[in-house]
This record gives C-alpha cells, sequence and structure tokens, in this order.
C-alpha cells in the first residue's frame, strides 16, 4: 500500500468509498501502487497496467493496454475517439464493484499477462493535418514552427487536435494564440 494513494483517497471529495472498494480488490492482486499522473496506478515490473480515474459521472479504472483484453462480457468502454490503447470499467457504485469484483480481478490477471509478454497496441498512426491558421502563424512566427516541431509527437497531436477541433477559423486562431507561450515553453497542451 502507498501512502501517497492513501493521502489522495482520504482527499477525495468524491467515490471516496467505491475508490475504496476498487483499491482493495487490486490490491490483492499484488500489483505495486503508485500515483502517476494525479491517479492511484498499478503496475507489475515497471509496467503500466491500470490507473483509477474518478470522474464527475463514474469512477473509472483504465487499462493501459485494454485493448489487447479479450473482453468476453463487453464491459469495457474505451476512453474516447482519439484513444486507441486504453479501454475502462465504469463504475457508479460500491455495489456495482462488489459484484464485479471476480471479473475485475480476471481482467487484472489478463493485462498483467499481456504487460509480461511484451506485447504492444498496434497504433495506426493518422496524421492530423496543420490547420489554415497555424500554417499562417507559422510563417509569421518561425520560432514558434521550431518550439512546435521540437514537442514530442505525442503533444503536436493534442495541439492540433484542440486547435482542429473549433469550428470557426476565429476560434482556432484564438486557441493557438492563447497556447503559444507554452508551446514556446516546451508544455503539452494540459501542462502547467
Amino acid at each position: 500500500m502507498s501512502q501517497t494513494v492513501d493521502q489522495f483517497l482520504k482527499d477525495a471529495k468524491q467515490w471516496r468509498e467505491e475508490l475504496l472498494a476498487l483499491r482493495a480488490i487490486v490490491l490483492e492482486t499484488k500489483l505495486d501502487e503508485d500515483i502517476k499522473w494525479g491517479k492511484p496506478c498499478y503496475s507489475e515490473g515497471g509496467g503500466n497496467i491500470a490507473i483509477i480515474q474518478p470522474f464527475k459521472g463514474c469512477l473509472a479504472m483504465l487499462f493501459f493496454k485494454g485493448a489487447l483484453l479479450k473482453d468476453a462480457k463487453g464491459l469495457l468502454v474505451s476512453n474516447g475517439p482519439n484513444s486507441q490503447s486504453g479501454r475502462r470499467f465504469e463504475f457508479r457504485s460500491t455495489q456495482e464493484i462488489t459484484k464485479q469484483r471476480s471479473t475485475i480481478k480476471a481482467y487484472l490477471k489478463e493485462a498483467v499477462a499481456i504487460e509480461k509478454s511484451g506485447q504492444k497496441v498496434k497504433v495506426e498512426k493518422a496524421s492530423t493535418p496543420l490547420p489554415a491558421e497555424l500554417k499562417a502563424m507559422f510563417a509569421k512566427k518561425p520560432k514558434l514552427k521550431a518550439a512546435f516541431a521540437a514537442l514530442t509527437p505525442g503533444r503536436q497531436r493534442a495541439y492540433l487536435l484542440h486547435f482542429s477541433g473549433a469550428k470557426q477559423s476565429v476560434t482556432r486562431t484564438a486557441r493557438i494564440e492563447k497556447c503559444i507561450p507554452d508551446i514556446l515553453a516546451g508544455k503539452g497542451l494540459n501542462e502547467r
């Protein structure tokens, strides 16, 4: 048991009972426990297996390589349209967690086996086009273009999805301008 996770649970304002119930099940599997990305994360031999994520509408347990799990019962939910590997359980009560106890443990066991085997999720490298507004900004600010090119591919993609998600050109431009200081500082979209 991790003291940092103890503190996370103590500070939890929502889903506290569900967090405790889910954590108890995960700890039975003898996985390593720590806080990563601000959430309770469970790993085996240095490889991340699962992370517990409290959301407004549910408590989730995300499997990092969930796309490789068999999920014969169809219980796992995709993390979103841009997520290719993660899949998660979603819970809304301690009763749900207790009812799914054996399934949770079985999925964790399978996820550990996948990690130990070295399997990797085949990620389709879909290119995200540069919005015209960003191209125009690059033409005006060569330092911005260089700083953007120096970002990791994941950080670049996050920015491109954020910029492209706006329907109007004015909004895309405003989003780009707001992100310029972070891009120049080498930070990702949600890094502070």
